[in-house]
């Protein structure tokens, strides 16, 4: 073989080679695009939203039915 075709394809490698190795180096300074987790909270609280309050009249509602379902299940352990 002529040297002259051996020195061109040892460049041709070299070159591939140095290619990749700025890819790989160029991964490796790249930042980071996100962290895992829960983000951290900025500078200033965030309000808590207003929380609903039920009216008495519902609670009352609420009981009621929930004592009736206390007393259906009474019957059937009973029974």
């Amino acid at each position: 073989m002529n040297t002259k075709v051996l020195i061109a394809q040892i460049d041709t490698e070299l070159a591939k080679l140095q290619n990749a190795r700025a890819v790989l180096l160029s991964l490796d300074s790249a930042p980071v695009k996100g962290k895992r987790g829960r983000p951290k909270e900025s500078g200033t609280k965030k309000a808590h939203p207003k929380r609903r309050k039920m009216s008495a009249e519902g609670r009352a509602k609420i009981a009621a039915a929930q004592k009736k379902r206390w007393a259906a299940a009474k019957k059937t352990d009973a029974k």
